[in-house]
């Protein structure tokens, strides 16, 4: 019984630090400095729906849901992340981390990075 107990602890361990534990050494940016650093490619994480009010240029649409099966369609190995939320941030970077790409970059829809703070005043 305690080893169930101690089989089950992990798991839940383990998708608790998936979801919510930042990923280190991968900094929120705007997208004009990633492009400025490397040819990258802009990847919109969100939700159709979420990202169809907002689009972007020259962005790929691959909602996380559908990162798994599609992401080879993915052109270049340096992307740069739009995200709706941390979760869907850390889901996605640990993903295309696994699979070989490098993320350079991030942006939250309602990002409140200290960089653009610090340019507002």
């Amino acid at each position: 019984m305690m080893i169930l107990l101690v089989i089950l602890l992990v798991i839940v361990a383990y998708v608790l630090y998936s979801r919510y534990y930042p990923v280190k050494g991968v900094p929120c940016m705007d997208e004009k400095q990633s492009k400025e650093k490397n040819d990258s490619v802009t990847l919109d994480i969100r939700d159709y729906n979420t990202s169809s009010k907002e689009s972007t240029n020259d962005s790929i649409f691959m909602p996380i849901a559908y990162l798994k099966r599609y992401h080879h369609e993915i052109p270049s190995k340096y992307i740069y992340i739009i995200a709706s939320d941390k979760i869907e941030k850390n889901l996605g970077i640990r993903f295309l981390s696994q699979r070989g790409y490098q993320v350079i970059g991030y942006k939250l829809a309602n990002c409140n990075c200290k960089n653009k703070l610090e340019n507002l005043f």
